[in-house]
């Protein structure tokens, strides 16, 4: 099932759009539910559209975004719309205003429709999109100097639509895993391995470490044995390579561009899918 009108509401880091058709080219010809432990984006969830799907993501703000265009549409389009109209005589001095309002409702854990709004207003006014949090949890991405509109009414409303029918999670991936039973496919996106294994950059202010990585590296062996269908996505590095060979798994590297480089020269380099079938 597809509908052209749901398009992910905002960008994230390491997003699947680019790898949606090699991502199809491989999913199981059938399956029970789908799950999908590492959400971000959504770009995979709303290009299939599963009708019997768990999302999750450990980033709080992220799921209420989900939660609120879920449950509030009208509202959240209200208040979306009403920050980009405010917001030109001075883009950057507003940006920072926002976004300063947005960490000081983090801080004081208002997970609302105001906070959604701003969570996607600040995405799409941040440079390249990226979820950035320092040791505080608190965003800190510059201004993009970007003045376009941030949603797209028509594409939140059939997004909403589709989310009143699947479960929306907050949490830990290995938490909400536990529920996934034999027939049941995973698609586990977690945040990349960093290319210098030496430098594990924070996603949300919990992180992914290495020891993160070798935890979903032996949860993705117990779903396996379990009988669930999986498919993992990562960099092509040996650190990725050495958790994941050696099982009788499908590793296929596929090219991909980097955007969230600012370096221009290093927007292009290699992804693995493994799938366990």
């Amino acid at each position: 099932m597809s509908n052209p009108n749901i398009t992910p509401f905002v960008k994230w880091a390491g997003g699947k759009r680019q790898l949606l058709e090699q991502i199809k080219e491989r999913l199981p010809k059938e399956y029970n539910r789908y799950f999908e432990p590492f959400v971000g984006g959504g770009a995979v969830a709303l290009e299939l559209l599963p009708e019997r799907a768990v999302l999750n993501d450990i980033n709080e703000a992220l799921i209420n975004t989900y939660q609120q265009i879920r449950d509030v549409p009208e509202e959240f389009l209200r208040l979306v719309e009403a920050m980009d109209s405010d917001m030109w005589e001075d883009g950057k001095a507003y940006y920072y205003n926002l976004r300063q309002r947005y960490n000081d409702k983090l801080m004081r854990s208002e997970f609302d429709t105001e906070l959604a709004a701003l969570f996607v207003f600040i995405n799409k006014h941040c440079f390249n999109g990226l979820y950035r949090v320092n040791g505080k949890g608190l965003f800190n991405v510059p201004y993009n100097k970007s003045r376009k509109p941030s949603v797209e009414p028509a594409s939140i409303l059939a997004t909403s639509q589709y989310l009143r029918s699947i479960e929306i999670v907050f949490g830990d991936f290995e938490r909400v895993c536990r529920q996934a039973q034999q027939g049941d496919f995973l698609f586990l996106d977690s945040p990349y391995a960093p290319l210098n294994e030496n430098s594990f950059e924070s996603y949300t202010k919990e992180g992914f470490d290495a020891e993160s990585h070798r935890r979903l590296a032996r949860l993705y062996h117990e779903l396996t044995e379990r009988g669930c269908y999986c498919m993992l996505t990562n960099h092509n590095t040996e650190f990725i390579m050495e958790l994941y060979k050696d099982r009788g798994y499908r590793i296929d590297v596929v090219g991909v561009r980097r955007m969230i480089n600012s370096d221009s020269t290093k927007r292009t380099g290699e992804e693995v899918i493994i799938c366990n079938y």
